[in-house]
């Protein structure tokens, strides 16, 4: 399903289609994850780093010359991290305005969008473990003020085949941001858009307000704002000192820290087309999709979150859960034949010889931020631009930054 705007879920389609890409963007590099790749090494001489990373600055500098007017882009962010003590990588190319202005910096704040999923299914499957609910729960027990969902159940909510409506894609909630795109809108408003309307046929399908749901459950479990959990589960304990739910949490300095985000695309509003986003106004995503972060917060969170540190191994695997998105059954893991799977807030993709990738591309008015971890490697690919748009090609890149680190012998072959 797509909306009318791009949204921090277009991922019921652009997820799926932007990993798949990637996958195809990665084999056509050549020799994928092969059992030639060198190892990574934390003595590779200076020389040979700086080599490095001197290429994968050109990777992002030919990128935004090639894609800065398709992608209405003028920034792009790129963050390497590698399992064990290598040092990060952390580059960044363009200018913080489309038309000029200072130069990007790789420390930069991004919406990250939909990877936000992740936190809201981390914290659920917390209280799991902490015996104050389970995730079969039909959202009945603790939400019973929308009795139409009833017997959906909060795992439902998180692997998004509860068949509730998106309200992003709803007339009502298009009109009111197209009026102020910096309006304030409450959890309860936005799950207003949809309620009343019948749900939609069984499968997997996307859509943001499950997460909205979930959110609302984290609340009235705890009795504390969902804002207060993130930051003391999850914020804290990892130390990311540069992640926030915008606007509650955010310093309203962190604006400023912020490309100028552009939303570029065909189907919007022509109020909206081309025009920069307010970069803290993210009361219409909130637990679906409100937080601020920097790459490299943010790839603390991801190895955080495959390693296993967050939960309890019971929880950790139902994290870890698929179901298929083209069947919405219940998979053990991905195949060639039946690439895609998403779990409580998270995607897996399969190549028949990538093998597993884990990767999530998160997507707001005027933000695209597309993460790529490899299980056999440890190897965590982070990318940001600063628009949204249908012309996205943001997984051409992640092909090209991962060729250029196996033509750098730094890629660890497959486990």
């Amino acid at each position: 399903m797509r909306s009318a705007v791009p949204r921090t879920a277009r991922k019921s389609t652009r997820s799926r289609r932007t990993a798949a890409a990637a996958g195809c963007a990665l084999l056509g590099a050549g020799a994928l994850l092969s059992a030639g790749s060198a190892s990574a090494s934390a003595a590779q001489p200076r020389q040979a780093d700086v080599t490095l990373r001197a290429a994968l600055h050109r990777d992002l500098s030919d990128y935004l010359t090639a894609r800065r007017t398709a992608e209405h882009i003028s920034a792009v962010s790129l963050e390497i991290t590698f399992r064990g003590s290598r040092p990060a990588i952390s580059l960044a190319d363009g200018t913080t305005r489309y038309h000029g202005g200072p130069s990007v910096s790789a420390s930069a704040l991004w919406q990250i969008g939909s990877n936000t999923k992740a936190f809201t299914a981390v914290i659920l499957l917390q209280l799991e473990a902490e015996g104050r609910l389970s995730i079969n729960d039909p959202i009945g027990t603790w939400l019973p003020q929308y009795p139409a969902w009833r017997h959906v159940t909060i795992r439902q909510l998180l692997d998004m085949t509860s068949r509730i409506p998106d309200y992003t894609s709803q007339p009502g909630f298009v009109a009111a941001l197209e009026a102020n795109p910096s309006a304030s809108f409450t959890t309860a408003q936005l799950i207003s858009y949809v309620t009343g309307l019948p749900l939609g046929p069984a499968g997997y399908h996307y859509t943001n307000t499950d997460y909205l749901l979930a959110q609302i459950i984290i609340e009235k479990v705890t009795g504390d704002s969902y804002a207060s959990q993130l930051t003391r589960r999850i914020i804290d304990p990892l130390r990311l000192r540069a992640t926030c739910l915008a606007p509650s949490t955010c310093p309203p300095s962190d604006a400023a820290l912020l490309p100028v985000g552009y939303l570029d695309d065909a189907g919007v509003p022509p109020a909206l087309l081309g025009e920069a986003v307010p970069p803290l106004a993210l009361t219409w995503a909130q637990g679906a999709g409100g937080i601020v972060s920097s790459l490299a917060d943010m790839t603390t969170w991801d190895r955080a979150l495959y390693s296993g540190r967050l939960l309890p191994s019971r929880q950790q695997h139902e994290l870890e859960s698929l179901v298929s998105e083209a069947t919405g059954q219940a998979i053990a893991r991905t195949t060639p034949a039946d690439p895609s799977g998403y779990g409580l807030g998270l995607q897996q993709q399969s190549d028949g010889l990538a093998g597993i990738i884990w990767d999530y591309e998160g997507e707001t008015y005027g933000y695209r931020v597309l993460h790529l971890y490899f299980p056999g490697s440890g190897m965590i690919i982070a990318l940001a631009v600063n628009s949204a748009t249908e012309n996205d090609d943001l997984a051409d890149l992640a092909g090209s930054v991962y060729q250029t680190l196996q033509k750098a012998g730094a890629v660890q072959a497959l486990a």
